[in-house]
C-alpha cells in the first residue's frame, strides 16, 4: 500500500528556516527507523510531531542534539550543515548547541542526588556561565518563571510530584536562554488538568524568550494545545505536514486513523485478543 503524503508549504521569506532537515535516515542493524525524515522549522514556529511509539520522533530528537549520528541525510542550524563539518568545527558547532538548545526530556530526567535550584543551573555551572554563589538566586527567578515557589528550591526532586518535576525540569530547559527548544513527550505520565499546565507554561516560556520550538507527542490535546505546525512521522518519513489546528481534520487517512484512535484504517494495529 502506498504511503498518502500531504504537506503545506511554510514561508520563510530570505533567511533559511532555523532547522533544516533533508534525507535522514538511520538504521539500528536491520531495523531502519528514519528512512528519509525532511523537513523545515522556520525560526519561531512551535512545531509538533506526532506519531505512534517506535515510530522514530525521540531518534530523531537525539539526531538533532548530536547524541546519534545519522547514517546519511542533512541537518542544518541556521543554514549551516553539523553534519558535513570537519570534527574540530563538529566540537565547536555542538558546544554553541548546547548553549543555544534547551530539552525538556520525557520523564524531566533530574538528577536524584541534587537539590532542585543545582538542576535548574546545572548547565549555566557545568559551562561556567554562571559562579555557583549567583545560581541560587538566578534559579528562583527561572523557578518563578514556571510557577514555582523559590522555597522548593533546596528540596530534592523525589520530594516533587511529577508535575512539579516537569515544570522544575523547564525551568532547566530555559535557563540560558535557548534559542531552540526541546520537548520529549511533555505531558507523559501527568493527568490532563497537569498536562494542561505544562503546556501553556511551555507555550509561555516559548513566546517569552522568542525561542524555534519543537516536541514530540502522541498526545493530541498537547500537540494542539503547543503547536503551530505540526507532522505526522510514519515508517520512518514525515507522511503529512499542516497546521496543528487541523490535526483532527486533516483528511489524511493515516493522520485522521492516528488522531481519532480508530481501530480501521491504513495504519495496522495488532489484535487484542485474550491470551489462552
Amino acid at each position: 500500500m502506498t504511503t498518502q503524503i500531504t504537506t503545506h508549504a511554510i514561508s520563510y521569506g530570505e533567511d533559511p528556516p532555523k532547522i533544516r532537515i533533508r534525507d535522514l535516515y538511520k538504521s539500528f542493524g536491520a531495523k531502519r527507523v528514519l528512512n528519509g525524515v525532511s523537513l523545515d522549522i522556520p525560526a519561531g514556529t512551535s512545531f509538533v510531531i506526532i506519531g505512534r511509539s517506535g515510530s522514530g520522533k525521540s531518534v530523531l530528537l537525539r539526531c538533532l542534539l548530536g547524541l546519534i549520528p545519522p547514517d546519511s541525510g542533512l541537518i542544518e542550524f541556521d543554514g549551516e550543515n553539523i553534519l558535513s563539518l570537519s570534527r574540530q568545527r563538529k566540537k565547536d558547532i555542538h558546544r554553541r548547541i548546547n548553549h543555544r538548545v534547551g530539552m525538556l526530556f520525557q520523564n524531566a530526567a533530574l538528577f536524584d542526588s541534587l537539590t532542585v535550584w543545582e538542576n535548574v543551573t546545572f548547565g549555566l555551572l557545568a559551562r561556567k556561565l554562571i559562579p555557583r554563589n549567583k545560581a541560587r538566586l538566578h534559579a528562583h527567578t527561572l523557578l518563578a518563571q514556571v510557577g514555582l515557589d523559590p522555597s522548593i528550591a533546596d528540596l530534592y526532586p523525589a520530594a516533587l510530584s511529577g508535575g512539579m518535576q516537569k515544570r522544575v525540569g523547564l525551568a532547566r530547559a530555559i535557563a540560558a536562554q535557548p534559542d531552540i527548544l526541546l520537548f520529549d513527550e511533555p505531558t507523559t505520565g501527568l493527568d490532563p488538568l497537569t498536562g494542561a499546565v505544562i503546556d501553556k507554561l511551555i507555550v509561555d516560556c516559548v513566546k517569552k524568550n522568542g525561542s524555534t520550538a519543537l516536541a514530540i507527542t502522541h498526545d493530541m490535546a498537547s500537540a494542539q494545545r503547543i503547536g503551530n505546525e505540526a507532522a505526522m512521522l510514519y515508517q520512518g518519513r514525515i507522511i503529512w505536514q499542516g497546521p496543528a489546528q487541523s490535526l483532527m481534520t486533516s483528511g489524511n487517512a493515516y493522520v485522521d486513523q492516528f488522531t481519532h484512535g480508530r481501530r480501521e484504517g491504513p495504519i495496522p494495529v495488532e489484535d487484542d485478543q485474550p491470551q489462552p
